[in-house]
């Protein structure tokens, strides 16, 4: 579809070093899944020559509204959805291994893909153009992304309890070649749920395919310690030493983190994809965002799953990630609002293998969000960035829009499913558990 926004309020990036925004006034077109134009108009026939009068199938008036780049969800697990508000109020390893592990145990490939769905729906409420997702039967993930035109990036969950290297790779091309819509990342859940067999798999296989790699990585403090008392290293030294980041990756979490490893993390240019709300529900720390800026590691930010979150909510995780920072180091200059709308958006872009997705930019494809301006907790507009990050709201997303496509607007799908069947298959799936 040729989709054109006019009267609209553009935030472009203009500096990614130093995490620089500008604000354009004018009109934004969308041709099939691409940006073609941003700009005031006036420069429409010189930038498309023969073009500035395309034959629209939409034109949408976006007075009192703002465009900007989606957010990307660097980290989460979008099928739990069934265990939303089920077990809560436990410290990580009680919960992983008392009530999610045996639950999940029971989930079939068919509760998956509707469970997709739903969290997918939730992304687009909250502004998420893609997620990074690690969770079981990824072309049962990857279908229900191609199915509801989301953008999913995946990798793989590998650990002691299931999967193997070898249907990881199976994965990664099964994935992969599915639809543009979908691409797979090695990885593996954690290093206290993985053998040293599987790790060095895992090592083996991103040198083979020339991946990154991603897992869980330093959550709590807990891990760090008896991971240091079974290798005398810490996840990250271990997962350095086996070779895994030839090819770059990061971690999740990176709560609990020594010299060594933010040294690791810089040489091999990894990310550290932050999961506050998710940290702070169940108590494992708060993780130092400031210092990975000052080494210039790149952050992204993860809502991480609805079952230890409970919500996927990238305004609340923007708002936690530089609240919280500024609580540690005692220092309320630190982490602002343009460095962490740029985790919400570029750096989870990077992190996730999308460059074209990162910016609303001629070219890049067309994965973005309408906001709308005109409510209270958006005016007055001294700063658009700052509002955003200290006072933007689900409530403020009045479209969403992927690879081209707008998905969500103003309160109603537009994902091919009725919104009553997949509130009533995700309550059927947790309502037959044990």
């Amino acid at each position: 579809m040729n989709i054109r926004f006019y009267n609209a309020k553009i935030l472009c990036l203009k500096d990614a070093a130093t995490r620089t925004y500008q604000c354009i006034e004018g009109e934004l077109w969308v041709r099939g899944d691409e940006i073609v134009y941003v700009g005031d108009g006036s420069d429409a026939e010189r930038v498309l020559p023969g073009q500035a009068a395309l034959s629209w199938d939409r034109e949408i008036d976006a007075t009192g509204k703002l465009l900007l780049a989606g957010f990307k969800n660097a980290h989460t697990h979008t099928a739990m959805t069934f265990l939303r508000s089920y077990a809560d109020d436990l410290p990580l390893q009680s919960w992983l291994h008392e009530q999610v592990f045996p639950r999940e145990g029971q989930l079939t490939e068919d509760d998956v893909y509707w469970l997709n769905i739903l969290g997918i729906m939730e992304y687009l409420t909250s502004g998420i153009t893609s997620n990074f997702d690690m969770y079981f039967f990824p072309p049962v993930d990857a279908k229900a992304s191609v199915d509801t035109g989301f953008r999913t990036v995946q990798t793989s969950g590998l650990n002691n309890f299931g999967g193997s290297v070898e249907l990881m790779e199976e994965n990664y091309h099964i994935v992969n070649e599915m639809s543009d819509l979908t691409s797979f990342i090695v990885g593996f859940h954690a290093e206290y749920t993985t053998s040293m067999e599987l790790m060095e798999g895992v090592a083996a296989l991103a040198q083979k395919l020339k991946s990154p790699v991603y897992m869980h990585n330093s959550e709590t403090k807990l891990e760090v310690e008896e991971c240091l008392q079974r290798y005398g290293k810490t996840p990250t030294q271990l997962t350095e030493a086996l070779g895994m980041y030839e090819y770059g990756g990061g971690g999740y979490h990176c709560v609990w983190m020594d010299d060594t490893d933010f040294e690791i993390f810089k040489k091999r240019n990894l990310t550290a994809v932050t999961n506050p709300a998710s940290n702070l529900k169940l108590a494992s720390g708060v993780a130092p965002i400031h210092r990975y800026l000052q080494e210039g590691i790149s952050v992204a930010i993860g809502t991480d799953g609805p079952a230890s979150n409970n919500c996927l909510d990238m305004f609340r995780e923007m708002f936690l990630t530089t609240a919280l920072a500024k609580v540690r180091e005692n220092d309320a200059a630190v982490v602002g609002a343009n460095e962490v709308l740029y985790m919400a958006t570029s750096a989870g872009a990077h992190a996730m293998g999308l460059p074209d997705c990162d910016d609303l930019a001629v070219g890049k494809k067309a994965d973005l969000i309408m906001i709308d301006l005109m409510q209270p907790n958006m005016q007055p507009e001294n700063n658009l960035v700052k509002n955003l990050v200290y006072s933007g709201s689900k409530q403020n997303v009045a479209l969403t829009m992927v690879n081209g496509r707008i998905l969500y607007e103003n309160g109603k799908f537009d994902i091919g499913f009725d919104p009553n069947e997949i509130y009533a298959k995700a309550n059927a799936i947790i309502g037959r558990m044990k």
